[in-house]
């Protein structure tokens, strides 16, 4: 039997990418998207659950049993956000999926798309990277089978992505030739994932150049 993902933010940059890569592995089955809006994609392995308030799940939480992995793709940028509404957009939105989802798949890999520059300590300067270094905290004490935190650099697009804006497209590219260390393309990400699911990785923080091992693996 082929593996059962959920991932969510298949609206976004990383989400999207993630996504067509799932879709294209042969030994994916199925993946349920998460998310408050439609990604607009239709595909025979597809099924999509919207849910207009991620801290509201108990009226789905049956659906998430017997999966393999979840993929926590979601994000939103700090800027021009307090620190509480932060909180609530990351912190809290991510620990209330992943609850949910450990409650019906307690035997599943739980990765969550953090970034470079979070905050273990959740005491640096910085709001996002503290939210992020206590989201990061939080999970890894749910007690999953496998938990990782990738935290990716610059991505470099997929064949087939929608969501990325017109910059993106222009400047991504050069960052793969400019800074190739703290660069990997959202296939390696993708794959990494899947490959964390399967093997397991001996770090739980994924950083850049574990990616693109794992993306080997």
């Amino acid at each position: 039997m082929g593996m059962k993902i959920i991932l969510t933010g298949a609206t976004g940059y990383v989400g999207e990418g993630v996504l067509l890569e799932c879709l294209a592995h042969p030994e994916v089955d199925r993946v349920l998207v998460v998310g408050r809006r439609s990604c607009g994609r239709s595909h025979a392995k597809l099924t999509e659950l919207l849910v207009p308030d991620f801290l509201k799940l108990d009226a789905v939480k049956d659906q998430f049993t017997g999966y393999d992995g979840c993929f926590f793709c979601a994000g939103i940028s700090s800027v021009g956000m307090s620190e509480a509404d932060y909180t609530r957009a990351t912190y809290d939105t991510t620990m209330a999926l992943a609850r949910a989802v450990h409650a019906g798949s307690p035997q599943a890999t739980f990765i969550y798309v953090s970034g470079g520059g979070t905050d273990s300590t959740e005491k640096g300067r910085l709001m996002w990277a503290r939210v992020k270094g206590r989201t990061e905290n939080e999970l890894s004490r749910l007690s999953f089978r496998q938990q990782f935190n990738f935290r990716p650099g610059f991505m470099t697009l997929t064949p087939g992505m929608r969501n990325p804006k017109w910059w993106m497209r222009a400047l991504v590219p050069l960052f793969g030739v400019l800074v190739p260390w703290v660069t990997c393309s959202m296939k390696q990400v993708g794959l990494a994932m899947i490959h964390a699911v399967q093997r397991g990785y001996p770090k739980n923080v994924i950083e850049v150049k574990d990616i693109k091992a794992l993306a080997k693996a």
